[in-house]
């Protein structure tokens, strides 16, 4: 995991070297509030102005999927007051970005306990998520009641009635086939991984699916992570020799 680097302006992206997938863990928006003496709610709006951002800055470039860390099983623990902000905060932010959405042809997908959220947010992501089906120059995924235990126990659970039916052999299980039972079945896994807020963890974000991603992590704040930061986060990871288990000489590049 690197630290971040300093930020300049311009950066120089190879078009050719872009991660095809980009995770984000949006952390720090509580901290970037207290700091300034404000309601984490605030923190929270402010955020969704970087969501914004990040969205359209990968867009702009040409990254195919972008994962956002939005909703985790366990923020279900949080005060009920500021759960409940956040899902009226949700089911506004993807009304008002509809619009956005549609006219940058991005598709958004939802991966996660769909189930567990407020009706009008279901309808939301349901409304938007209709109508942004056909677009195809980016995917947006909101990780949303989302945990990476929860969804390798919901696959386990589906494998292992196919292997009860006798649709599958247990011998026959493969990596291929587990995929196919996750959330992001035909989502590539992640080159990159980013962590806002200096946090050295993953917090149960896509376990299954990191298995081979680039970490980054940055002391910045989520309300405070700009273009310019991604940017150099980008240029950090084009550097980088991804060997997958191979040998400095068989590094994909």
């Amino acid at each position: 995991m690197n630290s971040s680097p300093s930020v300049s302006n311009p950066v120089e992206l190879d078009p050719t070297k872009l991660p095809a997938h980009v995770a984000i863990i949006m952390d720090g928006n509580g901290r970037w509030a207290k700091k300034r003496l404000l309601n984490r709610i605030n923190g929270h709006e402010k955020g969704s102005e970087t969501v914004r951002a990040v969205v359209r800055t990968c867009r702009e470039i040409g990254i195919p999927y972008l994962t956002l860390y939005a909703f985790s099983t366990e923020n279900w623990q949080r005060p009920k007051t500021e759960v409940e902000a956040l899902m009226t905060l949700l089911k506004n932010f993807l009304l008002s970005e509809q619009k956005e959405l549609l006219e940058n042809n991005i598709r958004l997908r939802v991966i996660g306990q769909v189930e567990r959220l407020p009706a009008k947010v279901q309808q939301a992501l349901r409304e938007t998520m209709t109508a942004t089906e056909n677009n195809t120059a980016m995917t947006l995924i909101l990780a949303l009641s989302y945990g990476g235990r929860a969804e390798i126990i919901r696959m386990v659970q589906e494998v292992a009635l196919r292997v009860k039916r006798e649709e599958v052999d247990p011998q026959a299980i493969t990596a291929e086939l587990i995929a196919e039972h996750l959330y992001t079945r035909d989502i590539p896994d992640p080159d990159l991984l980013i962590r806002t807020s200096g946090e050295m963890r993953i917090s149960n974000f896509l376990l299954w699916q990191i298995a081979y991603s680039e970490i980054f992590v940055t002391p910045t704040l989520w309300p405070d992570f700009s273009r310019e930061e991604l940017l150099e986060i980008l240029k950090d990871y084009q550097s980088r020799e991804r060997r997958f288990g191979r040998v400095d000489s068989q590094s994909v590049k």
